[in-house]
């Protein structure tokens, strides 16, 4: 099978998986809004970025050093040597992930209190201290099979996580009915630990079972210490100091939106609905553009290892013009039906505002995503932690200033603007590395075009519908109406490839 096939048949079984654990990750999210409430998401948000910085700290970092190093020994046939650096990266993320989760338990009323500023984070993040070691597992296995670009265990542990999280939650919240207790972000908690613990468990059984298929043979006495640490330093590093930023930005948002004029429950109440409902559903496309990302970065580190330097060309030329496809077609959907979205599914008029906003960064957001992962794949960590860093401050750079003169629209627009950099800082970098040409009018004027012409049909049958008064139930009208409007849209976009395709076998012939 060649490496392109290879690329789309990963992707496509991390998208088809990732949409349906999506779907249940979306539902999940209409559940807990209307569990705990607007202002309940909002203090479960806040322990979020105390989470990724402990898991930032101990595992992703090694994670990608053993995606890309097991690449590398699988490329040479070296079966013993990636079982090695697999074995090395567990002991590795386990000697980190346990005396982290020690230090969360311990110190947790010190982090609610003083740096997230909100006390009632204090049992959560003890309960969040459980869920590290199992996350720490469940990345190392992962990481290892995607090396393998073997996508299977890693995409069926998303749904593992999804239907463990989900049951369980639902289950807390049925006891906290039954003791006459009103739900509380605690059963969102549970949830996560369950769901990190039942991944893992997966995941190092389908590893046990791989490894013992392999010929009895022990790996290296010498695990690869060095290799990996060498590799995963700078990208532990980096993500670090990138989640320092994003803990700053999380803890100012609803600090700064109280000196626009809003009380503590009504800030922490806008910044639920933000985080909590609408940025998740904004989110839910990059299902594709993060199977791909996934997919890229040891596709890539193979190419440059080969020197080929064709391949990668093709690789980024690709990825920019599927992922502005994709990121246009998102924008339209959510500028027609943003304000019918957050009514209907999660009965909030401000998620539906803030869906119209956040509908303006959905082509930035999902190519800056892919040519980040091309760029790790090249080797160009630094690289990549200057962008990132640098679109983090712009957008604390609006928290601070925006926000309590404009309310949360001033930290949108601070969104809006990091997105825009963060893309194109990244393209202008990969111009610099990889011969590439950017065909504007392929990959946005078409696109755009195609995306007018769509809502105008779509339009124009809604209008029929509503004079033949067939009355459709709201959530329903909007479903056939996003379907029609993709529909023509991406047929739209086929047959235009189609067509210059076959004008250019036609001009190969008459030559």
């Amino acid at each position: 099978m060649n490496q392109k096939h290879v690329i789309l048949q990963g992707a496509l079984i991390l998208t088809m998986v990732g949409f349906v654990s999506r779907i249940i990750g979306f539902f999940y999210r209409i559940f807990l809004s209307q569990a705990i409430g607007a202002e309940g998401v909002g203090i479960y948000q806040l322990i979020f970025p105390v989470y990724s910085m402990a898991f930032s700290l101990t595992a992703s970092g090694i994670q990608t050093a053993i995606s890309r190093n097991v690449s590398g020994k699988m490329a040479l046939g070296d079966k013993k040597g990636a079982r090695s650096v697999f074995l090395a990266g567990l002991i590795l993320t386990l000697g980190g992930a346990l005396p982290t989760a020690l230090f969360l338990y311990v110190q947790a009323p010190w982090i609610a209190c003083s740096l997230l500023k909100e006390s009632r984070c204090q049992d959560l993040i003890r309960l969040l201290a459980f869920a590290l070691p199992f996350a720490g597992i469940h990345s190392c296995v992962g990481g290892y099979y995607l090396g393998l670009k073997k996508t299977g265990v890693p995409a069926v542990s998303q749904l593992v996580e999804q239907l463990a999280r989900v049951s369980v939650s639902y289950l807390v919240y049925l006891i906290f009915l039954e003791n006459g207790m009103s739900p509380t972000p605690l059963l969102a908690v549970i949830g996560l630990v369950f769901e990190e613990a039942a991944s893992a468990l997966f995941c190092l059984t389908a590893a046990l079972l791989h490894f013992g298929k392999q010929k009895r043979e022990h790996a290296s006495s010498s695990l690869p210490w060095a290799t990996l640490l060498c590799l995963s330093l700078p990208l532990t590093a980096n993500r670090v100091l990138i989640n320092l930023l994003q803990s700053i930005e999380a803890v100012c948002i609803p600090l700064r939106l109280q000196l626009s004029g809003l009380t503590t429950s009504s800030a922490l109440s806008v910044y639920g609905v933000l985080t909590g409902m609408a940025m998740p559903l904004v989110l839910f496309p990059s299902a594709v553009t993060s199977a791909i990302s996934v997919m890229l970065l040891p596709t890539v580190s193979e190419a440059q290892a080969a020197n080929n330097e064709r391949r990668i060309t093709k690789t980024l030329e690709g990825t920019v013009r599927y992922s502005l496809i994709l990121g246009i077609l998102c924008t339209g959907i959510f500028l027609c039906f943003g304000d019918a979205l957050g009514t209907a599914l999660f009965h909030n008029e401000m998620a539906g505002q803030f869906i119209l906003i956040l509908a303006w960064i959905c082509p930035f957001l999902y190519l800056g995503t892919t040519l980040t992962s091309i760029q790790n794949g090249m080797g160009k960590t630094v690289t990549t932690f200057w962008q990132n860093a640098l679109s983090l401050l712009l957008r604390i750079l609006f928290v601070w200033y925006a926000v309590p003169h404009f309310g949360i629209a001033g930290y949108l627009w601070g969104l809006l603007a990091s997105q825009l950099f963060s893309a194109a800082a990244a393209l202008f970098s990969l111009s610099r590395e990889v011969p590439f040409r950017f065909d504007s009018m392929g990959w946005i004027g078409k696109p755009v075009f195609a995306l007018s012409l769509s809502a105008g049909i779509m339009y124009f049958f809604r209008f029929l519908l509503l004079h033949l008064h067939w009355n459709l139930l709201p959530a329903l009208e909007i479903f056939l109406s996003v379907c029609l409007l993709s529909f023509i849209y991406l047929s739209m976009m086929f047959f235009s490839q189609f067509y210059i395709l076959f004008q250019k076998k036609d001009i190969l012939k008459r030559q």
